[in-house]
C-alpha cells in the first residue's frame, strides 16, 4: 500500500502511496497536523501526488529493541505519559478519522453500541464460536452503561503497541523517542486507547501494566471498568482481522481472551 524510504543525506523519510491508498496519505497528513507539538511526532515537510516527506523520528521499534526487564516499567510509564498528552486533543464527535470524522456520533454510547454491534456481527459471520458470541453479547449488554461515562471524544492513536513505539538507549535507561503509524486513529473515549495498548501487550507483564497506568495518571470515573470492556472490543476486532486474512494460528488464543474478558466482574 505504501513504501517508506530514507532520503539520502537528510534526516527525512519519504512515503510513496499506491493509487488506491491515497486516502491513507491524506489521513496521515491530517492526523499528524492534529498531533503537531506532541513529542516524538514526525513533521510533514512536503506533500506531493502520492508522496509524503516527513522528518525522521530516531529510534527502534520497542518490539525489536533489547530492552532489559528492569526497564520495562519505566518504558511503559513513558508510553502512558505519551498517551495522556495525545488525549488532551479533544474532538467534536466520535468516529473513525480520515480527513474528517466519518459517520460521526454525538455520544459515546451510540458510537460504541454501533462498533460492538458491527464487530460482533462480523465475528458471527466469520464463523466465530456461537457460545463465545453469545457470552460477549451479554457482557456488552450488561456493561453498556459504562459508555455514557465518557466525558467527550479525544484523538486516539488506536494502535500504540510495541511495534509502533520507538525507543533508544539513554545511559542506563531506555527513552521513548516517538511513535509511528497513525492509520487507525479515531475520535473516541481515551480509555479505548489505553485498552488497546494493554490488550496488545501479549506478555501480560504486571510491571508494564503498572508503568502504563502510573505514567497516564489518574483515570476518569470507572476508568478501569471501561478499559476492560474496551479490551473485549479489541479482542473481537483482532479475531476478525486474523480470520479475514486467513491467519488461523492465533484464533484459539484470541477466542480464549474474549471468553475471559466477557467473564470479568
Amino acid at each position: 500500500m505504501h513504501i517508506t524510504e530514507r532520503v539520502p543525506g537528510e534526516p527525512l523519510i519519504r512515503k510513496r502511496y499506491a493509487e488506491e491508498s491515497r486516502w491513507r496519505q491524506a489521513k496521515e497528513v491530517h492526523v499528524y497536523s492534529l498531533l503537531a507539538g506532541v513529542p516524538g511526532v514526525p513533521s510533514v515537510v512536503a506533500v506531493e501526488d502520492g508522496v509524503t516527506t516527513m522528518t525522521l523520528v530516531p529510534g527502534t521499534p520497542l518490539s525489536d529493541a533489547q530492552v532489559p526487564p528492569q526497564c520495562h516499567r519505566d518504558v511503559y510509564r513513558q508510553i502512558g505519559e505519551l498517551l495522556h498528552t495525545i488525549h488532551q486533543l479533544t474532538q467534536p464527535e466520535f468516529g473513525y478519522i480520515t480527513t474528517e470524522i466519518v459517520d460521526p456520533e454525538h455520544h459515546n454510547t451510540a458510537y460504541m453500541r454501533r462498533q460492538f454491534r458491527v464487530t460482533l456481527d462480523r465475528f458471527r459471520e466469520l464463523g466465530g464460536d456461537p457460545a463465545t458470541h453469545e457470552l460477549a453479547t451479554e457482557r456488552v449488554a450488561e456493561r453498556a452503561g459504562l459508555f455514557g461515562l465518557c466525558a467527550g471524544a479525544v484523538l486516539c492513536h488506536n494502535d500504540l503497541h510495541e511495534g509502533n513505539v520507538l525507543v533508544e538507549p539513554d545511559g542506563d535507561r531506555w527513552r521513548v523517542s516517538g511513535f509511528i503509524d497513525v492509520e487507525n486513529a479515531i475520535s473516541a473515549d481515551p480509555m479505548t486507547d489505553l485498552a488497546k495498548t494493554i490488550q496488545y501487550e501479549l506478555s501480560r507483564s504486571p510491571a508494564k501494566y503498572a508503568g502504563l497506568l502510573a505514567g497516564y495518571g489518574p483515570l476518569p470515573r470507572s476508568g478501569l471498568a471501561r478499559i476492560e470492556l474496551y479490551r473485549l472490543y479489541h479482542a473481537l476486532e483482532l479475531w476478525n482481522f486474523f480470520r479475514e486474512n486467513g491467519t488461523t494460528a492465533p484464533l484459539n488464543d484470541i477466542a480464549f481472551d474474549i471468553r475471559q474478558l466477557a467473564h470479568l466482574p
